[in-house]
């Protein structure tokens, strides 16, 4: 049983590492916005 316990608290620890990482991107990271636009030929429209 001791090692279903090492293995559970390896995966909270990788989840909590993978959790924080996520988080300081949301909170720290500014994306950069732009406009985008591509011109669509009209024969895609016309099937």
């Amino acid at each position: 049983m001791p090692t279903l316990t090492r293995y559970i608290a390896v995966l909270v620890i990788l989840a909590s590492i993978a959790y924080g990482t996520m988080f300081a991107l949301v909170t720290y990271v500014d994306p950069a916005t732009r406009q985008m636009s591509y011109p669509i030929s009209d024969d895609r429209f016309n099937r």
